[in-house]
This record gives structure tokens, C-alpha cells and sequence, in this order.
């Protein structure tokens, strides 16, 4: 059974993506796996002109997988995880989420690579990790790109999940609805009306060039993040206590180490 499901609209100018797991739609390795085949599908796509994520039923994501932050298993997840910003770096095609209900961890963090992200009014985005005694090496770099490093800490280092219209007074949001249809039919008004008039390839080259700084710091410090996050913080008591913890539905036990 597949966890994505691609397709295709508007002349093929538009591939939709829906992350498709159940109810939390949590991104696990064979998801992260079919997310790294069909974005590396789009390579040489010259008509290309839009990529957009969502989550299927009520929430885009709870985030990736719990179990597979466990020492053991850690070290192969996370650059396999990486290796899709890299991807949508490289892509250089204009991306956009969809989101509703929970946006969590690895989830908010596929959608905050994404140049545009619009929400309904269920939607709750955070970087919980930190209850659980790790840190989000995306998140760490995207958010304070996106909005400033006041903010961006206030959400990465409390475990905080905001509102649409936090995220939304944040700067992190381009649009609100008020549900879930009216997400999907006003999405598709602005596509029709801001991404599809354009030319793919200039698009390609206007992402580039919007990119430019972002995609420099993301391609500089997000090696550096995963090195200290699988070489450092996983040598750590704590880390390892809170992420086993929380699989076994208790209260971490911090040593402070």
C-alpha cells in the first residue's frame, strides 16, 4: 500500500502530492522513500509549474516517525529525511502546502520548505521535539529564515503548537480559510490565477533567484545540524530517555547529560 498519492492537473502544469498514512499521516521511512522517488521523477519536468502537499483526511502531519528517532535507527532516517529538501532545493519548482489540523515536527517542516503555505482555521503547526529532548535540524533553519530568529525561538525551544492565526500574524502563512473545501477551492482560484499565466521555466529560474541566500544556508548548515544531531545530542542520556519515553507513554526522567 502506497503513503502518497500523486496526480496531476491543470495540463500537467500542477502535481499534487497527498501524504496518505492514516490518521496522522506520520512520515516514516517508506514514506519518506515514495516522497524521494516522485520528486526525483520531476527532474526534467519542463512543464512543471507548481508542487503542492497535503495531508489526506483531517490533519497534514503528526510528524515523522517516533520510532525511527531511536539511536539504532536514527542514523539512517535522518539524512533520508534531508535528502528530500535538498531535493525540492534542486527541483527549483514552485511548492506550496495545503495544510490542515495537525502540522507537527517533520510535517510543518515539509511544509515550511515549500514557498507558499496556506491553512484553514484547524490547522496547528509546531516543533514539539524538544519535549522530547531533541531538536528539528530543518526547522532550526527554515523557521528563523522565514521568520526571524524571535519568533522562530519562541516556537523551537518551548515545543509550542500555534494557531493559523499565530502563524498566520507570525508571517509564516499566506492565506487563511475557514475549512477544509474552502482551502482546496480557494488554493486552486490562486493557482489558476498567480502560478498558472506564468512560464514554467521562468518560474524555475524566479525560485532560483528568490532562493538564492535560502538555499545557500540551508545547503551549508543543514549537513552541520544532522552531524551534530546523529554524532552529539544521540550520545546524550537525555535524548535517548525522551524519545523512549514518549514511546512508552511516560514522563521523561531527565539527567541533565
Amino acid at each position: 500500500m502506497n503513503k502518497i498519492k500523486t496526480s496531476f492537473s491543470h495540463g500537467n502544469s500542477v502535481a499534487r502530492i497527498i501524504l496518505d498514512d492514516g490518521k496522522g499521516n506520520v512520515i516514516d521511512k517508506i514514506m519518506i522513500g515514495e516522497l524521494s522517488a516522485v520528486l526525483n521523477s520531476f527532474q526534467g519536468n519542463r512543464e512543471l509549474k507548481l508542487i503542492t502537499f497535503e495531508g489526506t483526511g483531517k490533519h497534514f502531519s503528526f510528524g515523522a516517525s517516533v520510532e525511527e528517532h531511536r539511536k539504532e535507527l536514527v542514523s539512517e532516517m535522518l539524512p533520508s529525511f534531508h535528502s528530500i529538501f535538498y531535493t525540492i532545493s534542486q527541483l527549483s519548482v514552485p511548492t506550496l502546502a495545503k495544510i490542515s489540523g495537525q502540522c507537527l515536527g517533520g510535517g510543518l517542516e515539509l511544509a515550511l520548505i515549500c514557498n507558499f503555505l496556506f491553512a484553514d482555521k484547524s490547522a496547528r503547526l509546531g516543533q514539539p521535539e524538544i519535549v522530547l529532548g531533541v531538536f528539528p535540524p530543518p526547522a532550526s533553519i527554515l523557521l528563523p529564515l522565514k521568520i526571524g530568529n524571535a519568533r522562530a525561538e519562541d516556537i523551537l525551544l518551548t515545543g509550542k503548537v500555534i494557531t493559523a492565526e499565530d502563524a498566520m500574524a507570525a508571517g509564516l502563512l499566506n492565506e487563511i480559510f475557514d475549512d477544509k473545501a474552502t482551502l482546496d477551492s480557494g488554493t486552486d482560484e490562486w493557482i489558476i490565477k498567480n502560478i498558472l499565466p506564468k512560464s514554467a521555466s521562468s518560474l524555475k529560474y524566479g525560485v532560483n533567484a528568490s532562493r538564492i541566500f535560502f538555499n545557500h544556508i540551508l545547503g551549508k548548515f543543514l549537513p552541520a545540524l544532522e552531524e551534530t544531531y546523529l554524532n552529539n545530542l544521540m550520545n546524550t542520556h537525555d535524548a535517548n530517555e525522551g524519545i523512549t519515553a514518549f514511546l512508552e507513554k511516560r514522563k521523561p526522567e531527565w539527567k541533565n547529560r
